[in-house]
């Protein structure tokens, strides 16, 4: 799928209605719902991920966790308990992550997890992981391409 956004506040509100539809649906895998967020600097990922935490209902202000990694948020009432935020950019090899618990997250199906900069970590990421790759366009538009697998060729 092909989803074209001509303003933050446009690519924020696309990112909202997506997770007010996660919500509605029942967990399909076995392992915690992954969102692998790619693109350049200033491509709108941390943008849709801002407006994805207002679909899920969570009040908090929400920054990159660049130098944090990850950051995670309660969840209520529902099929999900918690969403982690997380910023793989200084990242270098997936297993520096271990040490932080990603994986057991990973593997939890209660989890929401968005990942910016996806690709430094896709060994250890689930082969369901929906891939949102960010390209800019014109001045504020941006091109959001949606994949089932990030090496689908497959664009909708």
């Amino acid at each position: 799928m092909r989803i074209r956004s001509a303003s933050t506040k446009t690519t924020q509100a696309i990112a909202k209605i997506l997770a007010e539809e996660v919500l509605k649906d029942k967990p399909k895998t076995k392992n915690a719902l992954v969102f692998a967020l790619s693109g350049d600097l200033g491509a709108g990922k941390t943008n849709f991920i801002q407006g994805f935490v207002k679909g899920l209902g969570i009040k908090n202000r929400l920054t990159s966790p660049t130098f944090l990694i990850f950051r995670n948020y309660n969840l209520s009432g529902g099929k999900y308990k918690k969403f982690f935020h997380v910023d793989a950019y200084r990242i270098k090899k997936s297993k520096e992550l271990d040490v932080l618990g990603l994986k057991n997250e990973i593997a939890d199906p209660k989890n929401i997890i968005a990942i910016e900069w996806a690709e430094k970590i896709k060994k250890i990421l689930p082969k369901n992981s929906v891939w949102l790759k960010f390209e800019h366009h014109r001045e504020n538009e941006r091109i959001i391409n949606i994949a089932e697998q990030m090496n689908s060729r497959r664009r909708v």
